[in-house]
């Protein structure tokens, strides 16, 4: 004998819940977009390289971990290649705003000329790879090779570069471009005492000068070709401070 089921107006609403609760699809939470580090450093934010597929220059791994980038309680800059898991991940960062014309100056508190034949440290505004200012520090894999210049991107077109050597055990340096309209003035002298004669002076004022336009202030470390430091060792280099005058 069929019993005659009946269910109120209150049982109703509860077995409507009840069967919207049951077929309803479940809330799926989207992953979590990965955000940029960001420092703040000689009164710029900047956004730190983190690139795990390898990229330009090189290529090579940029990491943005507190190992290869960070502040030190003195407020001075590290930027380290290290090696982990059989891998070397360089470092890299980049102003957040773009600064235009004017004076950049970066005081390097470590020795240059300690740098692995391998490594390359550029300081530097890019906003592509024909459109660069840079000073770097370098011998190129050539250990006879000097271990400094300034470049105008393209920089193996002749008059782009002009290169220079900075001694052993020079210890704090101080660098800078004066990038104008239609020039620009690079130099580059030891950081003690300014009436000391610089290591090198060189006025630009070929057809490459870039515009001002979206291009960032940055600083690297890196590996060239993407080959490990010959001494197999960690590569470190310290930065006191950056300065900007506008034009």
């Amino acid at each position: 004998m069929k019993k005659n089921l009946f269910v109120g107006s209150a049982g109703v609403g509860l077995l409507l819940l009840m069967m919207n609760c049951g077929t309803q699809a479940p809330v799926v939470e989207k992953p979590k977009e990965p955000t940029d580090r960001v420092i703040k450093f000689s009164g710029f934010d900047w956004i730190v390289r983190n690139d795990m597929v390898k990229k330009g220059p090189g290529p090579n791994y940029f990491s943005n971990s507190e190992d290869n980038v960070w502040i030190d309680k003195e407020g001075k800059l590290h930027l380290k290649i290290t090696q982990k898991d059989g891998n070397w991940y360089c470092a890299g960062m980049y102003c957040k705003q773009p600064l235009g014309y004017g004076k950049y100056t970066f005081y390097v508190h470590s020795d240059i000329t300690l740098l692995d034949q391998n490594v390359v440290s550029g300081l530097f505004t890019y906003l592509n790879d024909v459109e660069e200012i840079d000073i770097e520090f370098s011998k190129w894999s050539i250990p006879e090779n000097q271990n400094a210049q300034f470049a105008i991107q393209p920089s193996d077109k002749t008059g782009n570069k002009y290169r220079f050597q900075i001694p052993s055990n020079a210890g704090p340096t101080r660098h800078s471009f004066d990038w104008q309209e239609d020039q620009i003035n690079f130099i580059s002298q030891v950081n003690s005492d300014a009436a000391i004669a610089p290591y090198a002076a060189w006025k630009y004022t070929g057809p490459d000068v870039p515009k001002a336009t979206t291009e960032r202030m940055r600083i690297n470390l890196w590996l060239f070709k993407g080959q490990m430091p010959s001494d197999l060792k960690e590569q470190e280099i310290v930065i006191d401070s950056v300065t900007f005058n506008k034009n």
